[in-house]
């Protein structure tokens, strides 16, 4: 037997049996993935001792010596990174009382504290190296005697493997994974290094930033957020499942009630979820002021079969304009209304099946339009119908009036009075005139042209009631009925006719 001295006393007094548990577990893992063999094992014999065991090449003696492994820091996927880690767990396992042995082909190892070599006043920890007991072993074998239960098991929690954590997606920069509890865990190459109470997913990240790797320390925990959640961000970004499109696009319907997840904070994400969404499924996007301003076509597409998500206006503005992964427009309510004006059909009624009242109104459609010249000669119609196509001003209700280029379409509701009728009917004879759309310096124009034809119409129908109001009060006194005239007493005076008030408030008389 050789002794090899690992220059250790008493350290690391932070660290549990856990925590030493988890740097021989790591070790055997990325000896898997290093020579791609069997998977490792971790159990409890018949006489209480605990057995972690690869399948690799098998520990030799120079492993014991410190130095940042070349080949850990060279090749992608490894949990290790300081090639220190197993000097760390053999002196928390000593100072824990926790008696630990190694086999490999190639020597038998056990420990003991012993006087340091030409300092017999210095106490160190050593491994006693013998000759292997097993010439044909395969992989390296730690046996723990004295180590509990919890602490393997709180050891393997630690590790993606034993979480029960469901892959959901692979891409070039991690995996997003289906959290198995309330909390969802920050893994780097399959070792837990932080934890989020408000993540919807947990993630695996396995292409390491130079800020993580700057953040990594030795005991690979409480990594701070800053460090990892630009490698979070590009997972969700480079995700193309509608599983994961689907969780964090239904999460987005939590923006109202303030229980929305931190990923669906970041707006880049929001947008890029709901591109997935909109090319996998029949959906409507809509802003809860959408949903409050139209809820005609809110229904509308529910009864279409659309599922109504829900999106903070941060990201409308952010989809607006935009196509999908497959390349098809985003389903918002411009969109689902231009769609629906496309297939509207309106259910005209004819004159003589209006309601008297409404008939009353529609026959003075030429003495309106004779107001300002007659309607225009292309105008060859002007119809009524129950229902109109929407307009996107004011919540996307449906319009009053429409000029389509031959007919003026008024809806039903307007023959309600002859002055709302009337306002519709010469709006839409100025579009027609101008040949311009709303909120355009060629209609407002017409409109104003229209409204001084009307005016000038008005006062040469009227030129007498012109004249009438240029007389004096006292010239129209006489007209006031007599018995109107005379001095009213006091209890007279307390409840006056109507007409007399009238003829009071006229000549501003209390």
């Amino acid at each position: 037997m050789k002794k090899f001295d690992l220059n250790i006393d008493r350290m690391l007094e932070n660290w549990d049996a856990f925590h030493a548990v988890r740097e021989i577990i790591a070790n055997a893992l990325d000896e898997q993935m290093l020579t791609d063999t069997q998977k490792i094992a971790i159990a409890r014999d018949g006489d209480g001792l605990w057995r972690i065991r690869d399948f690799g090449r098998g520990l030799r003696h120079e492993h014991f010596t410190m130095n940042e492994n070349q080949e850990k820091l060279e090749l992608p996927g490894l949990i290790g990174k300081f090639g220190v880690g197993l000097k760390d767990a053999l002196a928390t396992f000593d100072r824990l009382g926790i008696e630990t042995r190694i086999r490999s082909k190639f020597c038998d190892v056990s420990f003991d504290r012993s006087e340091k070599h030409d300092f017999s006043d210095v106490i160190t920890l050593h491994a006693c190296i013998s000759d292997p007991s097993d010439h044909a072993f395969v992989g390296t074998e730690f046996i723990l005697k004295g180590c509990a239960d919890e602490d393997i098991e709180k050891a393997k929690r630690l590790f993606l493997r034993f979480s029960g954590e469901e892959t959901l997606e692979r891409t070039q920069y991690g995996e997003v994974l289906r959290k198995a509890g309330k909390a969802s865990y920050i893994y780097i190459n399959g070792i837990r290094v932080a934890e989020e109470e408000n993540f919807l997913f947990s993630y695996n990240i396995t292409s390491l930033t130079a800020a993580i790797k700057k953040a990594l320390n030795r005991e690979r925990t409480n990594v701070g957020r800053t460090a990892y959640s630009d490698r979070v961000k590009s997972i969700l970004l480079a995700s193309s499942s509608e599983a994961v499109a689907k969780a964090l696009v239904d999460d987005l319907g939590n923006f109202g009630n303030g229980t929305l997840h931190d990923e669906m904070k970041w707006t880049d994400v929001s947008v890029h979820a709901s591109k997935i969404t909109n090319a996998s499924g029949n959906v409507l996007f809509l802003t809860n002021e959408e949903i409050m301003n139209a809820p005609r076509f809110v229904e509308e597409a529910r009864a279409n079969g659309r599922q109504i998500i829900t999106i903070p206006s941060t990201v409308k503005d952010k989809l607006s304009g935009q196509v999908d992964t497959e390349g098809n427009a985003i389903q918002d309510l411009g969109n689902f209304v231009s769609e629906w004006n496309d297939s509207f059909e309106f259910k005209f009624v004819p004159p003589d099946m209006l309601a008297q009242a409404e008939r009353l109104v529609f026959d003075m459609t030429g003495r309106i339009a004779g107001l300002v010249g007659g309607l225009p000669s292309q105008v060859q119609k002007v119809k009524i119908s129950e229902t109109m196509r929407p307009e996107k001003g004011g919540g996307f209700s449906e319009a009053r009036g429409l000029w389509t280029g031959t007919e003026i379409i008024v809806k039903r509701s307007e023959l309600a009075s002859a002055e709302g009728y009337a306002a519709v009917l010469l709006h839409e004879i100025a579009h027609a005139r101008s040949g311009e759309t709303d909120i355009t310096m060629g209609f407002e124009q017409e409109l104003t042209d229209l409204l001084g034809k009307v005016a000038k119409e008005a006062l040469r129908k009227a030129p007498a009631d012109a004249a009438r109001q240029q007389e004096p009060a006292k010239a129209r006194i006489s007209e006031i009925p007599e018995a109107w005239q005379q001095p009213q007493s006091a209890s007279r005076m307390s409840a006056p006719p109507k007409k007399a008030g009238f003829w009071a408030r006229l000549f501003g008389r209390d």
